[in-house]
């Protein structure tokens, strides 16, 4: 980066110094005739290949800051001190998503801040809907082995990382794709030609006034002929162009990232596959990708002011709205494959480079048949390693609810999510934080961030009823359900609880659900020994040290045996307890 930025310096010197030199040989050309104006020739030939040169070292400037960003994210993922860069995902965001904001799927410091390396909005879209709905044992199964084949291609995402700015892209698959397969809009393509040859033709007849006296009305004559038509063509015109404003540098990238896919043999797979998507006819979709990009390109030279007249004596507008809609009508229909191929691309990459950072954490087996969710030394993969601390879960046909109590504070929701967090990465392909996991495909629901709603007027125990009636709701839907529920009803008072908590318990696993459920309320522990086996009760501990709760997070069997909730408000002065 040190280099280039020498050579940026150096040659925005030496333009410097060839324009100074330009205006001094301008001057001495208009005050001697022994200074001919063609000697202005050779500093303008400097000067453009100075501007060439100048661009492709600003290009080469950029690309290595890409590339340190890129090395310098994957080191922070690697020390834990990656929150805060990199995309959040916001836009993703849905506070009625059964479960993306209780497992902080997305925003500032979220599992899609850790795993997304995608520089498109196809390839940011295909990784949220991977982490937002459980696939299939096929589809899954076939992302592990694209992301196998994929994690140690460090060259490709270091490549697919510095072909474009760190830009919230234009380009939005589902209006272009839709763009692609809409109707024709210019149908009279000879058109095309008609305005090209007058725009020509109306060059030369002002050539001709203002040089070769051949008058006024030529040019007259063919300026109103042209009015005629582009009035006759101005609806479709302005349809055409309104339809691609401003996507010049988007689709540059997309074509960028075509090229550097298209160089790449993947044969067997899910990645054969895509790769077979990306064939069009034998032309390579990048070329077509930038063709459109350098229409788009000398379509954008009308909004610049001094050459605009110059654009309407052309045609300039009409003749690339043809253009365009002639590469639409050929290759309009190639392109939601593309965008979705592009996608996939960029989603695996993102799923390979977690899985090449984290080489400890191991694929998950998916399993068909009965329901399972088998999890030893599960972490959660958005704490430190320092602060992680693991715990074994299993849910299988014969034990289908835990009862998870101890104090605030001592690991009970932290376990829901990582449960949760787990079951996200599994199904979506991704390796997994635990010693090892074994699953068949559920749908999650949980009840982490059930918070009062001023705007709606909302208190918390409905927004949790709410949530827990989605729950209930998903339970007759094709996978069973697997509920994540954090103090369940705690909006109410300790006998409806226990009576409702009970109730919808049972109600849950009558539709074979199966889940956990964290309370600090030993009253609702009950709940496991009235289920028999089905059911099972474990905690979490704490102790009192020198006036400050401890805790070890280590999760244990049966019901928590102790509360220092007393001892810790005594700590903090002289008040008066009864019983």
């Amino acid at each position: 980066v040190e280099d280039r930025d020498r050579q940026d310096r150096t040659l925005a010197l030496l333009r410097l110094a060839v324009a100074a030199a330009a205006v001094a040989l301008a001057v001495l050309a208009w005050r001697s005739a022994a200074v001919s104006w063609w000697w202005l020739t050779l500093p303008a030939v400097l000067f453009l290949a100075l501007w060439i040169v100048h661009g492709r070292i600003l290009d080469g400037r950029r690309r290595a800051e890409r590339a340190v960003l890129f090395y310098a994210r994957g080191l922070a993922r690697i020390d834990d001190d990656w929150i805060g860069s990199g995309p959040r995902g916001e836009r993703f965001l849905d506070v009625d998503h059964p479960y993306a904001a209780d497992l902080d799927l997305f925003g500032d410091g979220s599992l899609f801040q850790l795993i997304s390396l995608a520089r498109t909005r196809s390839g940011e879209d295909t990784l949220a809907s991977w982490l937002a709905a459980p696939s299939t044992p096929d589809a899954v199964r076939g992302r592990q082995e694209a992301v196998q084949a994929l994690r140690g291609n460090l060259d490709l995402r270091e490549d697919l990382s510095i072909l474009g700015e760190e830009v919230e892209a234009a380009i939005h698959p589902a209006s272009m794709k839709s763009w692609g397969a809409a109707p024709p809009i210019l149908n009279r393509l000879w058109m095309r030609y008609v305005a090209m040859a007058s725009g020509l033709l109306s060059l030369a007849a002002l050539l001709g006034w203002m040089f070769f006296s051949t008058g006024p009305w030529p040019s007259l004559i063919l300026w109103t002929l042209q009015s005629i038509l582009a009035l006759s063509v101005r609806k479709g015109v302005r349809r055409v162009t309104g339809s691609l404003e401003d996507p010049e540098r988007d689709l540059e990238l997309l074509s960028r990232i075509l090229t550097r896919l298209e160089q790449e043999r993947f044969e067997d797979g899910r990645l054969g596959e895509l790769s077979s998507s990306l064939a069009t006819a034998g032309v390579p979709p990048s070329r077509c990708i930038r063709q459109l990009a350098r229409l788009a390109d000398l379509l954008s030279a009308m909004h610049n002011q001094l050459f605009a007249p110059f654009g309407l004596l052309l045609m300039w507008s009409t003749q690339f709205a043809f253009a365009i809609e002639a590469w639409r009508q050929r290759y309009g229909g190639n392109i939601p494959g593309w965008l979705d191929a592009v996608g996939e691309f960029e989603a695996l990459s993102s799923l390979a480079g977690y899985a090449y950072e984290h080489p400890a954490d191991p694929f998950p087996e998916i399993v068909e048949g009965s329901f399972l969710v088998e999890g030893a030394e599960l972490g959660h993969p958005l704490l430190s390693a320092e602060r992680c601390i693991r715990n074994d879960v299993r849910l299988d046909p014969s034990l289908r609810l835990l009862v998870v109590s101890g104090s605030n504070m001592s690991g009970k929701s932290t376990l829901l999510r990582t449960v949760g967090v787990n079951v996200v990465l599994a199904l979506a392909g991704a390796p997994v934080r635990a010693g090892s996991m074994k699953l068949s495909p559920v749908a999650v629901g949980a009840t982490l961030r059930i918070q009062d709603s001023l705007q709606e007027g909302s208190s918390r125990f409905y927004a949790e009823i709410t949530r827990l009636r989605q729950i209930m709701e998903r339970t007759s839907g094709k996978l069973p359900v697997l509920f994540l529920i954090d103090e369940i009803l705690a909006g109410t008072n300790s006998h409806d609880r226990a009576i409702g908590a009970a109730g919808l318990i049972r109600s849950l696993l009558d539709r074979s659900a199966a889940g956990l459920v964290t309370t600090h309320d030993l009253a609702l522990a009950r709940l496991a020994d009235d289920l028999g086996d089905l059911a099972a009760n474990v905690h979490f501990e704490d102790h009192l040290a020198d006036g400050r709760m401890e805790f070890d997070y280590r999760l244990r069997s049966g019901v928590v045996k102790k509360s220092n909730a007393l001892e810790l408000m005594r700590s903090i002065g002289p008040v008066s307890y009864t019983h």
